[in-house]
């Protein structure tokens, strides 16, 4: 796990990231600054935590419009005969155990 020092909106976060995925934590980041700047821009909303909620929502928005066969194989759902191996695992898993948390 390595960290990323990033800016959104004039303002630095240092993020956690796994190995392997700064390209893709930089793209995030790069929508949501995008985001933020066009509402900003706008000059109707001022507060930075307004902001980011209405900058969360239409990103939010923006994926739920996404068909999902636009997702990559790695983004799509399990396969069902995946699902139900899983569901056997767990239930196999916790047969042995009692109680839960």
């Amino acid at each position: 796990m390595s960290q990323l020092e990033v800016t959104i909106l004039g303002q630095s976060y240092v993020l956690a990231c796994p190995d392997g995925g700064e390209r893709d934590l930089l793209e995030a980041v790069a929508s949501v600054d995008r985001e933020m700047s066009a509402i900003r821009d706008a000059g109707k909303v001022k507060a930075r935590e307004r902001i980011a909620v209405l900058a969360a929502l239409n990103l939010a928005y923006q994926l739920a419009e996404v068909p999902p066969r636009a997702m990559a194989p790695a983004e799509a759902p399990p396969a069902t005969a995946d699902l139900a191996r899983l569901i056997e695992r767990i239930d196999s898993a916790l047969q042995h155990d009692d109680r839960l948390l």
